[in-house]
């Protein structure tokens, strides 16, 4: 596969099919949603959806937006050497929020597309009392990023 393709399927520059057909150059919102411990969310995952949601003091239902990522552009395909790569370019932060009950893992999904999954990403299970839960992202490059497509 050639490395400028991988890049370019994280801009959408190619469609294989009849939909989503796209309109607008504008970039999609992603969002986080962190889930208990006792929920299955994983690579089968399709969408977001509020069963087994994380809930409580200032958590809303869907997480919160990813303000951004380190997106590929036409001249900065984040594509080298067989990898494709992104990572949001901020750190995902739920402020202020009280989550009494365990939860270990968050959804990354786009809510501009139907809620459709992008990823899971899961840790020790965690709960919170009236704090910041930050989860930190790691170097966007071909080794760390959060999101990697690579050719074998």
């Amino acid at each position: 596969m050639c490395t400028s393709f991988m890049g370019e399927l994280l801009t959408a520059t190619h469609n294989f099919g009849t939909a989503p057909t796209r309109g607008a150059s504008t970039a999609d919102t992603f969002k986080a949603a962190l889930y208990l411990t006792t929920a299955t969310v994983n690579a089968s995952t399709t969408a977001y959806s509020a069963t087994n949601e994380a809930s409580g003091t200032n958590y809303s239902a869907g997480g919160v937006s990813i303000s951004s990522w380190n997106a590929p552009t036409a001249t900065n395909s984040s594509a080298t050497a067989g990898v494709a790569f992104t990572t949001p370019s901020a750190s995902i932060t739920y402020t202020n929020v009280t989550l009494s009950t365990a939860f270990n893992c968050v959804l990354i999904y786009n809510s501009t597309q139907s809620n459709k999954a992008v990823s899971v990403h899961t840790f020790s299970s965690q709960t919170i009392t009236a704090g910041t839960f930050t989860l930190t992202m790691p170097t966007n490059n071909t080794t760390d990023a959060l999101l990697r497509l690579a050719t074998t």
